[in-house]
């Protein structure tokens, strides 16, 4: 749809312009990581073995890697390019590690990542139909962004991907050698696998926050880790909620929380699953308005 800017009650047409080349739409991205993705910059153009990734990027939210390929042409397979990144990664842990270690100024092994949360993301200004349906599973490790430049200098990345699809990878027969030993090991999740072995109470105690939060904010993303669920605007988080057996455990990501009931445990020096200082424990439909109250000054804070 087209956009428009407004001036003395006249709309004139804002343009859609060009990428001079993948350079500087990986530039700008790489330049904007937190902002955009939340994500921490590793290494541009890193190589490993006979393979160049483009970018190279840390979650917090799943601490697992990121791998990014920028395209500003349709001629590619994103089903092969991915799968390829992922096998690189997959046999070349250490390497990837390191250079964390070294950027980040860490000293943590393989074992302190989750590597089957690792993903790849495409950043296009375009792609073609075929593109759009190779990756329409379930439980496919790679996103595809729209990225789009007009002509009043702004910009628009957009996730193309549907995240509603149902059909799993595994059911399509003769994936390849490379393809299978991945999906072995990188997992997407999703809410079902969370509510697994959880008494039906406490999903649809879930359930039941979920369309509450909905309902009052249209803006929100939800993102499946593999082990809790992370509420975000402006891919900011807001609040993470874990499934116990008996409640549900939220993290709120405030600076400042006016909790003058005094509801709240201070996490900020504990660890724990999720990302958020405050703790606040929900045992039934009884406890959401006053969390409810809490969410929103969270929320305020990432607008």
């Amino acid at each position: 749809m087209p956009i428009y800017n407004i001036k003395n009650n006249n709309l004139f047409l804002i343009k859609k312009v060009d990428f001079k080349n993948e350079r500087e739409l990986q530039k700008l991205t790489e330049n904007n990581l937190e902002e955009l993705f939340n994500l921490k910059f590793l290494a541009s153009e890193f190589q490993v073995d006979n393979l160049r990734i483009d970018t190279l990027a840390y979650s917090e939210e799943t601490n697992s890697f990121v791998i990014i390929e920028y395209k500003n042409t349709k001629n590619y397979s994103v089903i092969d390019q991915g799968y390829s990144y992922l096998s690189l990664l997959l046999n070349n842990k250490a390497e990837f590690v390191l250079k964390y270690n070294q950027v980040l100024n860490k000293n943590s092994g393989k074992e302190d990542f989750d590597f089957t949360q690792t993903r790849v993301m495409f950043i296009a200004p375009t792609y073609t139909t075929y593109q759009l349906k190779s990756v329409e599973f379930s439980d496919i490790a790679f996103e595809l962004w729209k990225v789009s430049k007009y002509s009043n200098n702004t910009v628009l990345f957009d996730k193309v991907n549907n995240d509603n699809v149902t059909a799993s990878i595994s059911q399509v027969a003769n994936t390849g050698e490379v393809k299978q030993n991945v999906n072995k090991e990188i997992k997407k999740y999703t809410e079902e696998d969370l509510f697994e072995n959880k008494p039906s109470e406490i999903v649809n105690l879930y359930q039941n926050l979920k369309e509450l939060i909905l309902l009052d904010f249209d803006d929100i993303e939800i993102v499946i880790t593999k082990l809790y669920m992370v509420f975000k605007v402006n891919k900011k988080i807001i609040v993470s909620v874990v499934l116990l057996n008996k409640s549900l455990k939220t993290y709120i990501n405030a600076k400042r929380l006016n909790d003058y009931k005094n509801s709240c445990k201070d996490v900020s020096n504990l660890g724990h699953w999720g990302v958020g200082d405050w703790e606040l424990k929900l045992n039934s439909d009884d406890d959401f308005d006053y969390f409810m109250e809490l969410f929103k000054q969270a929320y305020d804070e990432k607008l």
